[in-house]
C-alpha cells in the first residue's frame, strides 16, 4: 500500500486513484488470462484423455459381442442366429441408450423436480383464475357492479379454512 500524504491536492489524489485502479484493473486481466490457460490446458487434457478412452472401448465392445456369440455357438446355438441375437440385443441396447439420451435434448433445459403436495394448489389456482375470468366478463358495463359467483375462490378458502 502506498504512503498516504494528507496535504496533497484533489488533483493528485485523483490521478492516484485512476493510476491505481488502471494498474488493478491490467493485473486482474492478467491473473484472469493466466487462469484461463490454464483450465484451458485442463479441458484439453481431459478431452484426449476422453478420445483415448474412446477410442480404445469401441473394440473392446466389438471382441466381447464377437465373443457373446462364439459362447452362444458353443452352447449349440447355429453361429448365424448367435450373430442374430447378440446383434439384437446391442442394437436394442443402442436405441434405447439413444432415445434417452435424444429425449432430453429435444426439452431444452431439464426441469426441476416438481413436489406432488402442490399439485392440489396449483389446480385450485387454476380453478379460481378461470372462474375469475368468467366473473370479469360477466360485468356487462362498468356502472354495474359485477357480482361474484357463489362459489367462488373466496367462500372456499373460508370454507376451508373452518372446516
Amino acid at each position: 500500500m502506498a504512503y498516504i500524504e494528507t496535504n496533497r491536492p484533489i488533483s493528485a489524489i485523483f490521478v492516484d486513484l485512476v493510476n491505481q485502479f488502471t494498474a488493478l484493473v491490467r493485473k486482474e486481466g492478467q491473473l484472469a488470462r493466466a487462469e484461463m490457460s490454464e483450465k484451458i490446458g485442463e479441458i484439453g487434457i481431459g478431452l484426449g484423455l476422453v478420445v483415448g478412452g474412446a477410442v480404445l472401448l469401441i473394440p473392446a465392445l466389438v471382441i466381447l459381442l464377437q465373443a457373446a456369440v462364439a459362447g452362444l455357438a458353443a452352447a449349440g446355438l447355429a453361429l448365424g442366429w448367435a450373430s442374430l441375437a447378440v446383434g439384437g440385443a446391442a442394437l436394442l441396447i443402442g436405441l434405447a441408450l439413444l432415445a434417452v439420451g435424444v429425449n432430453p435434448a429435444q426439452g431444452g433445459a431439464p426441469r426441476p423436480h416438481q413436489d406432488n403436495r402442490a399439485a392440489p394448489a396449483r389446480r385450485r389456482r387454476s380453478r379460481s383464475a378461470s372462474e375469475e375470468r368468467l366473473w370479469h366478463r360477466s360485468a356487462s358495463s362498468l356502472s354495474e357492479k359485477p357480482r361474484r359467483p357463489a362459489g367462488s375462490c373466496r367462500e372456499r378458502w373460508k370454507n376451508s379454512a373452518a372446516g
